[in-house]
């Protein structure tokens, strides 16, 4: 038995280095051939370019239809400084040798609007300019005539004769919301015509004190001196509004620019190109806003209407019946919330027809029936 043992050991040993001399010299004979590293796979190619974001098609389609406007027109400079005083001025206006003819040149924008050479542009780009000038994006250039004005608004219509204009496609339908992104083009500071971009900041600003009608769009793209009847535009080339003002205690732009409204500026374009004018309805009352005080001093529970600081002999509210004092809350059912609310009210009206104002007098409600009347022209001097 210990024979065999001894055997055993004997050969468990022989074995066991065998296996180790293998295991050493040979590995692969008991773990197999070894595996190459498999090789790194290659970065993907991307099969197409990266999508640029870019307005080019929308400049390129707009580019063709907005003009550059330069105007001329003479004026009295006079030779002697004086005050800045306009009764001064009054006074010495026709005295022999007190001035002189000076011919003065600015500049603005302008959008051609109808394929037959109509033009939209500000008033207070052309206003009394004794020459117009239109010269387009490709070179051409042309005299250009004064179809009408409408100062209220600041728009005026201009018309040139030239063949194979492009009229800019107005926005129609489409809503413009705050956050928009818009782009101005016109011709700042004479120095061509360019392009800038930004949002809409705002809708339906008022009370700026820059036209009677006021409805602006408010943009921060930057708009500058020569920009004034430039379009304003989406991304889309269409025409959202007329580029009219800008707040600046620079003369530059701190990217508050505002633009009249598309919509409204077709509107009084076809009035113009139809009727040479622009009409709109009259009550002939000079409205005030009701103020917390006046609010009390008249015992209403609500601040909304307006107070009639002022009528005009014979017009048409005086023949109503009308009087200081009244307070005018509704019209044709139809609450009236301030100045600006009752005059925007009043000016689609069509002269003659008949409406119906709610006032308070002697804190009673009365109605009173008015015929529209045509608003009268602004005297400018």
């Amino acid at each position: 038995m210990r024979r065999l043992w001894l055997l055993f050991a004997q050969t468990v040993t022989i074995c066991l280095g065998v296996l180790f001399i293998v295991a050493t010299l040979r590995p692969d004979w008991i773990h197999g051939p070894s595996r190459a590293p498999e090789p790194a796979q290659p970065a993907p190619v991307a099969t197409s370019a990266p999508q640029i974001l870019s307005y080019h098609d929308a400049v390129e389609q707009a580019t063709p239809s907005v003009v550059n406007i330069y105007t001329s027109k003479h004026v009295n400079v006079p030779l002697i400084p004086l005050p800045a005083d306009p009764e001064l001025e009054r006074l010495f206006r026709d005295t022999p040798g007190f001035s002189r003819r000076k011919a003065t040149t600015s500049l603005g924008s302008g959008v051609i609007v109808r394929p037959d050479g109509y033009i939209l542009t500000n008033y207070h780009v052309v206003e009394a300019a004794d020459a117009i000038q239109v010269a387009l994006s490709d070179g051409r250039a042309a005299r250009a005539g004064l179809v009408g004005a409408d100062p209220e608004s600041d728009l005026a219509v201009l018309k040139i004769d030239l063949p194979d204009l492009k009229a800019i496609a107005f926005n129609g339908d489409h809503q413009v919301r705050i956050g928009d992104v818009v782009l101005a083009i016109g011709n700042p500071f004479g120095v061509g015509q360019t392009t800038t971009m930004g949002i809409v900041s705002a809708l339906g600003r008022n009370r700026l004190g820059i036209n009677i009608y006021e409805n602006f769009i408010q943009t921060d793209a930057a708009v500058n001196p020569g920009n004034s009847g430039g379009a304003l535009i989406d991304t889309s080339g269409r025409l959202i509004g007329i580029n009219t003002a800008i707040y600046s205690e620079t003369g530059g732009s701190l990217g508050i620019g505002f633009a009249i409204p598309a919509g409204a500026a077709q509107i009084i374009l076809n009035q113009i190109v139809e009727h040479g004018a622009v009409t709109r309805g009259w009550l002939g009352v000079e409205p005030q806003d009701i103020t917390p005080d006046l609010a009390r001093a008249f015992k209403l529970k609500q601040d909304d209407g307006v107070i009639v600081a002022g009528v005009l002999r014979d017009g048409p509210a005086f023949k109503a019946g009308i009087r200081v004092g009244d307070i005018i809350v509704k019209m044709n059912d139809q609450a009236v919330l301030d100045s600006i609310d009752f005059l925007n009210q009043i000016a689609p009206l069509a002269p003659g027809q008949r409406v119906t104002l709610t006032l308070v007098r002697d804190g009673r409600l009365r109605n009173a029936e008015v015929d529209i009347g045509k608003r009268p022209p602004i005297r400018r001097p």
